[in-house]
């Protein structure tokens, strides 16, 4: 049997990582700027969480939800805390497409109504309901294309009202940056005229933290530089730093009922006990101000490469764009420079997404490789 060949691949091996290096097959370290899609939080294999999860397994590995799971109750409080959304309850899934799935349904539940109102550019995952509010039609199968959904520019609050006014949405899905899509995000009037629309129409709000939450933006999630609160946030990537988990965080407004929502493997014992691990390293070592800091020490040098057009997104969800595709370059720092990095659908974007324990050794790193390639 032979995989299905959806992944266009590049010839590395990784076999082993630590920190924000990970090594190859034969031997070869690269600089991780790009951290798997942004899954990678806190660093390749961290001791804490290594053993966080070792000793789980050898207690025990997985129980459904039909019983007790102390994990997820110490999950909630820690992530409501460090978060600062203490009075929001948490469900657990395995996925970011399955929270954004799940907020959706559960939108939708809540108001009684049909319609989803996205923005272009946007990506919420390639499952049936995430899938249709992703503005990409390549992706969007027949089956997908019959959830009643809208796409509009970001930043037209007179546009978004207009389509609220209307009555028949339930939900509006919004990145706190835009991964995928190329680092576009909305602005701070523009989320705050969001957050009232959505209350003066009866709509819930979901904020898609799946790439720009834990950290990642400076803040725990990227909707915190707007000063606004949402209904619904989904989230996945860092949270397990590479454990298969996912969530959404859910206001006291929205009720539960046995059976609303389930899942078989969400919220499994080895997810949980990662997931803790992930909060206690993120407090105890200050990543996320660590993220704020070195975002700025990475804009500082970017600032000084001419070639740079222009540097988009916050913390470390950053991305910079050039007046000419980036994919060769990209190859180049592989092969070349042993650096990875990410790409977007704005082809000119090279996407930078790594681990929060990034140094500023690591930055000079990149941008002296980056001179390099430049000047050939």
């Amino acid at each position: 049997m032979n995989l299905f060949d959806v992944y266009p691949l590049y010839s590395v091996t990784p076999v082993k990582g630590k920190d924000i290096i990970v090594t190859d097959d034969h031997g070869v370290e690269y600089l991780d700027l790009y951290g798997g899609h942004g899954v990678i939080s806190i660093g390749h294999t961290h001791p804490h969480y290594v053993a966080k999860v070792k000793e789980q397994l050898e207690a025990l590995g997985f129980y459904s939800n039909a019983v007790q799971n102390p994990l997820q109750v110490e999950l909630a409080q820690k992530l409501g805390a460090i978060s600062k959304c203490p009075d929001f309850s948490l469900f657990l899934c395995n996925s970011g497409a399955e929270a954004n799935e799940n907020a959706l349904k559960l939108a939708s539940f809540h108001t009684g109504k049909s319609r989803v109102i996205a923005f272009k550019n946007s990506f919420h995952g390639r499952t049936s309901g995430a899938v249709s509010v992703t503005d990409n039609p390549k992706i969007i199968a027949p089956i997908n294309a019959c959830n009643p959904v809208t796409i509009l520019p970001l930043n037209n609050s007179e546009l978004l009202e207009s389509e609220l006014s209307k009555g028949d949405v339930c939900a509006v899905i919004i990145e706190g940056i835009q991964g995928v899509g190329g680092l576009d995000e909305g602005t701070t009037a523009f989320f705050q005229d969001l957050r009232k629309l959505c209350d003066t129409y009866d709509v819930i709000l979901i904020a898609d933290e799946i790439q720009s939450g834990y950290g990642r933006s400076g803040k725990f999630f990227a909707f915190q530089h707007h000063n606004i609160e949402p209904d619904i946030i989904s989230v996945a990537k860092g949270m397990g730093n590479g454990f298969p988990v996912g969530g959404i965080l859910i206001a006291p407004k929205l009720k539960a009922s046995y059976g609303l929502l389930g899942t078989t493997f969400g919220g499994n014992h080895l997810a949980c006990a990662a997931s803790i691990a992930v909060l206690e390293i993120l407090e105890k070592e200050q990543l996320i101000s660590n993220a704020a800091k070195m975002s700025a020490y990475f804009i500082e040098n970017a600032k000084e490469i001419p070639q740079v057009k222009k540097i988009k997104g916050k913390g470390l969800m950053l991305g910079l764009e050039f007046d000419f595709e980036v994919g060769e370059l990209r190859k180049k720092l592989i092969y070349d420079k042993h650096i990875f990095t990410g790409g977007a659908s704005n082809k000119k974007l090279l996407r930078i997404l790594p681990p929060l324990t990034i140094q500023k050794d690591h930055i000079d790193q990149f941008f002296e490789a980056l001179k390099v390639l430049l000047d050939e």
